[in-house]
């Protein structure tokens, strides 16, 4: 009997896949060593069922995506947990991920964890930034039950949601909240470093209203040098946007005359500090180089 499913984890050698009848392990078959091929977690893919017990993972469909490392296949929402603090909260940070996923064109939807331990004036310094981000299209939430109520609705049937986010910002936390039983272990955060440590040590999907949520290590720190260095202003939404307007096509937005985003910015009507970002983001691409706290 052959069926189809979705890969919801790997461990040492099994794949554990999701079918319409209920979850089956299997291994996979010899002629994907042979292609240099590992079916990945999130994978859609055909599998052959033993009535002895011995099941094979067959076939894999072409991916939508994968994104990563370790690699989760077929995304098709973010949900990045940014934290107010243990680790501070950063805007520097929170551009890194959004463009890294612009660039992948998977949405994104923000959730600022931690705003409880946050200071009075720090929650409000960051629900200012946060509203900014509203404004250009994103989805915030720093509320865990509202934000529960809408993934209720918003993760549709086989959609797969994964969660993104610096180490200790509070991922496997928020998965706990939201799935009683995932039980995923929780880390201290290092007072000096300013950060935590992995406590998620593979992919697994859970499912969830439909779909399923992954909790991954593959999302804590962003390499962006792969972005050509003209394309990157493509993946700031509001320079997008805006670029339409520019008189030279291709502008990047720094010197060049009649730039429709120059004119937005000294409006007040593009944040100074996305663009700063834009500009430090240009320079580590040209160098090459990742920012010290992500090393």
């Amino acid at each position: 009997m052959i069926t189809e499913g979705i890969v919801i984890s790997l461990i040492a050698g099994y794949y554990d896949v999701m079918t319409p009848n209920g979850l089956v392990r299997t291994r996979a078959r010899g002629v994907f060593r042979k292609r240099q091929e590992k079916p990945q977690v999130g994978d859609l893919v055909k599998v052959q069922l033993d009535e002895h017990g011995t099941n094979y993972l067959i076939e894999v469909f072409e991916r939508k995506n994968r994104i990563g490392r370790p690699a989760v296949s077929n995304v098709s929402h973010v949900l990045l947990v940014i934290s107010a603090v243990e680790p501070d909260f950063s805007v520097n940070l929170l551009d890194r991920f959004l463009t890294f996923f612009e660039w992948q064109k998977v949405p994104v939807t923000i959730y600022l964890s931690k705003s409880d331990l946050a200071t009075k004036e720090q929650l409000e310094a960051i629900k200012s930034a946060l509203s900014y981000y509203e404004e250009i299209g994103y989805s915030v939430f720093s509320n865990k039950k509202k934000l529960e109520k809408a993934l209720l609705s918003l993760i549709k049937d086989n959609e797969i949601w994964t969660l993104a986010g610096q180490s200790g910002a509070g991922k496997s936390t928020l998965l706990n909240f939201l799935k009683e039983d995932a039980g995923q272990d929780t880390g201290e955060i290092s007072k000096s470093l300013n950060r935590g440590k992995h406590t998620t040590r593979s992919v697994q999907l859970f499912t969830y209203s439909g779909g399923f949520i992954a909790d991954t290590p593959g999302f804590s720190a962003i390499d962006l040098g792969p972005i050509k260095i003209k394309e990157l202003q493509n993946y700031f939404v509001e320079l997008n946007k805006a670029s339409k307007f520019c008189k030279f096509r291709g502008c990047q937005h720094i010197h060049e005359p009649k730039c429709e985003v120059k004119e937005l910015l000294s409006k007040n009507k593009i944040a100074q500090f996305r663009y700063d970002d834009y500009l430090a983001l240009r320079t580590e691409i040209e160098e090459q180089r990742l920012p010290e706290y992500l090393k």
